[in-house]
């Protein structure tokens, strides 16, 4: 179900083994992805030139650590940022915080910058931000230097997420 076009970039084996992790988990939820190669980009608004979009439509998939040691994954837009006051409120704890990037690693096997839900070897909760609704985004595929493309509603209900308001301008 995923159509992966060609940059000709090589991101390494971890960087196979994260796309077809992505691409395997995808097609095993029904859902619709294209992963389209890109050149590295230096930050997520050069990023969203690249792809001829919105910064805003780039989903950021964020790792955040209860204070118990377990994870929940936030999906925001590129061009906001978590509201960890609104966060906190709907998860019901007191304490959330972005884990360093070899926990996340850890937590996820993708590093940050190919972060993803699907394909995450666990299997943590969703909090997807409500602004992300009704449109096609753009997110991480697995590995560097790869983006993919889904409609943000097919991806919310495949993944069982909680939508609601967790986000805040950036």
């Amino acid at each position: 179900m995923a159509n992966e076009g060609s940059a000709g970039q090589s991101s390494g084996a971890a960087g196979v083994a994260g796309r077809e992790r992505f691409r395997a988990d995808a097609a095993a939820r029904g859902l619709m992805v294209e992963v389209v190669a890109r050149p590295a980009a230096k930050s997520l608004e050069e990023s969203a030139g690249i792809l001829g979009i919105r910064p805003a439509d780039i989903v950021k998939s964020l790792v955040v650590k209860h204070k118990d040691g377990s994870f929940l994954f936030a999906l925001i837009p590129g061009d906001r940022q978590i509201s960890w006051p609104k966060l906190r409120t709907l998860v019901g704890v007191n304490k959330l915080s972005l884990p360093p990037a070899e926990v996340a690693l850890d937590a996820t096997g993708y590093e940050r910058g190919t972060i993803t839900p699907l394909g995450s070897t666990n299997n943590w909760p969703v909090y997807a931000d409500a602004t992300i609704t009704g449109r096609r985004i753009s997110m991480g595929a697995g590995a560097h230097g790869y983006s993919a493309f889904v409609d943000a509603d097919a991806l919310t209900a495949a993944l069982r997420a909680v939508v609601a308001d967790i986000s805040e301008p950036g």
